[in-house]
């Protein structure tokens, strides 16, 4: 078959659209859904072929990128622009010294690849070649690494977002970017310089409610982690020592078909992903089993292993059983639950990694709906692995160099971030520039904070805002419906595109994907007025014309980049994930409200008042067809109104017979808030999971499977469990120990704090731990008030407290006492007395009384942490 050249090429798969306007190009008919996989290869084959003058080393390195890379950058993106990468990264190899020590393997798999997650792709690679090629110019392996982790720290500091990750260019100018973030960030300026890196997940951890990403970079035959944007003297060095030596599962995505030495977990068209485990704790190798009813191998059957996290019990690996039923894994020594299913049937067990040693699951419940309210109870005592961290050997010369390194890169960059708009110069701004004559105070302090949002992405709202002075309002609209992460990096062509189009739906986004082009006008201009005006009276036409139009790229489990709608447009070939956002975007297009609903990730638009599901595998039905859970809950004498994600979550038994979490709002969802009155569901099977998270780690769990019935309440009776050992001594801490005030007075812990119990915190500033944990606390602050007893926290020294900002961490409670932990005397105290193995690790946090009794003590990053002292304080 003759090969074309994207985007001219279209995939007409079944029955025109009605008054379509078809764009000049080659059109190849695929009229059966088994070709759209061979439209697929051809997209990838196309662009290669379409460019003249390549070396054979371009043409190879070309064809390695499109051989594997997902759906979306084939639609989405020009031969130019991977053509470009591929010879900047064959530049850099040839010019820098250890470009001819790496391996052909890792070139492939871990510096030629341009993406690194699920973020925009852009031209970071040439941007960050030419400013680091110099900074790195002679020096080792190893130290390059650091050194561009040390570049990275001036560009970019840790501060928590939404899910979606920012392109690397993005995350510079912000200036912030969550783990994700910042990890993908770094990965790309060292695979600029021709340095093999990876991104490294831990998906969950065991011990702690969160996950966490790093770096893992190659240098002379072995690979080191790091953490990004936190330069450390040395590699194999970071704050998440101590937690990464309590997790069951680290991984990354390898692009293409790598076949290097670690444990495989999954291979797929795009990605092989890798269990890394191995590189920070002990492990234990597992095999497991899945039959049938009758005890026969199950083949093909989805194993899906899951840590308790988060209130449920979270995905972390899928993995597929061979002929024979059999599957594996390598984990860290603790707990999961493991979940399998095939077809409508499924089974569950929890499985003790180091203990059991050969597991069968037996397929033996059922999607089928069921009378029956509640279909299962138990519950489950959930063990993490036990702390043995690995500290390399720092000297007090080599971490008195990197704080001094450390303190200068913060000042590059706030010296970039007081370029940003305060709410004050913003103010001045608008007033200046007449945006806001007329106004009153609090519209213009609205539009001010637009300004403040968008951060080093301000000078493209402000032009924006004064291109639309005469239409301030549409404009302002238009920025107000976005995430603050879209005011940081949105650019002119897609807000322009929004508002010029005719559709009121203003807002451009769906849920996390990529927004890189505009495409409200193209398919404004596509669409007849005529067909518009039966689509919006009809929407099932819309519907109808996607199923018959829009084909499934077969291959499930390719990785699923959301496809811009403009590129589903053109290639008509997509994912189910793609396929809701496009139906969306064009819905909103012709100016129908659509969504795709953020709790069950259903596809809905909306007619005379209601929200219809559009289901495209099947008939169109209406939402209201659905039944009621009534989630009761009597107390257990310390929580009062259990929090979703924190102590209870609801998952879907999809029809297949795997599990998805029902995803509502992390701010403002409880028991009392959401479920105690009823919560309308869909009719089918939910998993109900809770847990109580000890101080040690461990989860006291429960699960209750039950079945929601069309147009009935079903009724379901909610416990936490409780441990009265759960809190008890666990050492002694000298209440007459003395720290420094911050108006430098020295006085003793019971002078300030009277008798009674007393929560001390010794703090990093600026260090991600520290900052999670204070948010934390603050998330809670109305439980310490309650409390009434006083919480100190002790900085290093005075350096430290003056960097401190209290308005960063908004919330605190008011009964917080500040000071400093002069020549590190009660770290050193609580340190020997609790016997912590590594005492100069911050954050630290114990809970004692003036009888020096500790009951309670966390070291390092413990995410829930206030909610875990709330629970030991509401038990004293």
């Amino acid at each position: 078959m003759k090969r074309y050249l994207l985007p001219t090429v279209m995939l007409l798969c079944g029955m025109p659209i009605v008054g379509q306007t078809v764009h000049k190009g080659n059109v190849v008919v695929c009229g059966e859904k088994s070709h759209c996989f061979d439209a697929v290869q051809m997209l990838r084959s196309a662009n290669v072929e379409s460019l003249d003058g390549l070396t054979a080393e371009e043409r190879s390195d070309l064809e390695f990128l499109y051989d594997y890379m997902p759906l979306a950058d084939l639609t989405d993106y020009k031969p130019s622009f991977f053509l470009e990468n591929v010879k900047t990264s064959i530049m850099a190899r040839k010019e820098m010294t250890w470009g001819k020590n790496v391996p052909d393997l890792l070139f492939r798999h871990f510096v030629l690849p341009v993406r690194v997650n699920n973020e925009n792709l852009d031209d970071s690679r040439m941007v960050f070649y030419k400013e680091l090629k110099e900074r790195v110019k002679g020096l080792s392996m190893k130290d390059a690494i650091l050194e561009v982790n040390h570049w990275c720290h001036e560009k970019v500091t840790y501060r928590p977002s939404d899910g979606r990750t920012s392109a690397p260019l993005s995350t510079v100018r912000s200036a912030y970017g969550r783990c994700g973030e910042q990890s993908t960030f770094a990965v790309a300026a060292l695979r600029a310089v021709g340095i093999p890196a990876r991104q490294v997940y831990t998906p969950r951890w065991a011990h702690t409610d969160d996950n966490h990403a790093w770096v893992e970079a190659w240098a002379d035959g072995k690979w080191y982690f790091l953490g990004a944007c936190e330069p450390e003297p040395v590699l194999n060095l970071g704050w998440f020592n101590a937690p990464a030596s309590r997790a069951m599962l680290m991984h990354t995505k390898a692009f293409g078909d790598y076949r290097g030495p670690e444990e495989v977990l999954l291979r797929t068209s795009n990605y092989t992903e890798i269990n890394l485990i191995d590189n920070y704790v002990e492990t234990a190798h597992m095999g497991f089993t899945v039959v049938d009813v009758d005890g026969k191998p199950v083949s093909n059957a989805k194993v899906v292993f899951k840590i308790y996290n988060y209130a449920e019990f979270c995905p972390v690996v899928t993995k597929y059983s061979d002929a024979a039923g059999r599957t594996f894994l390598t984990a860290g020594k603790g707990d999961m639950m493991v979940w399998a299913s095939q077809n409508g049937k499924y089974g569950f067990r929890k499985v003790s990694f180091g203990k059991d040693k050969d597991v069968t699951i037996r397929l033996d419940r059922t999607v089928e709906n069921n009378t029956a309210a509640v279909l299962y109870t138990d519950s489950f005592d959930i063990v993490p692995p036990q702390e043995k961290p690995n500290i390399p050997l720092v000297t007090p010369e080599q971490r008195a160099e990197n704080d001094r390194r450390f303190a200068y890169e913060d000042s590059v960059r706030h010296a970039y971030l007081a370029t940003f708009y305060t709410k004050e110069t913003a103010k001045k701004t608008l007033t200046d520039k007449g945006l806001v004559d007329g106004m009153s105070a609090d519209e213009t302090e609205k539009i001010a904070d637009l300004l403040v949002k968008s951060q080093g992405n301000h000078e493209v709202m402000l032009g924006f805002l004064l291109r639309h002075k005469d239409n301030l309002q549409r404009a302002v609209g238009l920025l107000s419906s976005l995430s603050e992460k879209d005011l940081r990096d949105m650019q002119t062509e897609i807000l322009e595109d929004n508002f010029n189009a005719w559709s009121n739906e203003l807002c451009p986004r769906v849920e996390n994907e990529m927004i890189i082009h505009p495409f409200k006008q193209f398919f404004e201009k596509t669409f007849s007025k005529k067909n518009i005006g039966r689509i919006q009276k009809d929407p099932t036409l819309l519907v109808e014309w996607v199923k018959k139009n829009i084909r499934l790229n077969p291959d499930e489990k390719a990785l699923m980049i959301a496809q811009t709608p403009v590129g589903v447009w053109n290639s008509r070939v997509t994912d189910r994930r793609s396929r809701k956002i496009f139906f969306v975007d064009v819905a909103r297009s012709l100016g129908i409200e659509a969504r795709v609903d953020a709790v069950t990730q259903k596809t809905q638009y909306r007619k005379d008042g209601e929200w219809i599901d559009v289901d495209f595998d099947g008939t169109v039905q209406k939402v209201s067809d659905n039944g009621f859970l009534n989630l009761s809950y009597k107390g257990n004498g310390i929580i009062d109104d259990p929090k979703y994600y924190s102590h209870f979550s609801i998952s879907r038994i999809n029809p297949d017979g795997s599990t998805s979490l029902l995803e509502y709002p992390e701010v403002g969802t409880t028991w009392n808030s959401t479920f105690k009155n009823k919560v309308e569901l869909d009719a089918g099977q939910y998993v109900l999971v809770s847990g109580t998270r000890l101080a040690s780690g461990g989860v006291m769990s429960a699960m209750q499977i039950f079945s929601v019935e069309k147009g009935k309440t079903t009724e379901v009776a909610m416990q936490l469990r409780t441990s009265p050992t759960a809190v008890t001594v666990i050492g002694n801490f000298d209440s007459e120990s003395k720290f420094q005030k911050l108006d430098g007075s020295e006085v003793s812990l019971l002078s300030q704090t009277g008798r009674g119990y007393f929560i001390t915190g010794l703090v990093g500033v600026g260090q991600e731990p520290t900052n999670h944990a204070l948010k934390d606390i603050a998330k809670v602050a109305s439980a310490f008030e309650k409390w009434n007893r006083p919480i100190v926290l002790l900085f290093e020294d005075e350096a430290a407290a003056n960097k401190f900002n209290k308005n960063e961490f908004s919330g605190l409670p008011e009964n917080i006492i500040y000071g400093i932990d002069k020549d590190g005397k009660i770290r050193k105290q609580i340190s020997e007395n609790m016997k912590l193995s590594h005492p100069g690790l911050s954050p630290i946090f114990i809970i004692s009384d003036t009888f020096n009794r500790v009951v309670y003590k966390s070291q390092g990053y413990t995410i829930g942490l206030g909610e875990q002292m709330e629970m030991i304080i509401n038990k004293l």
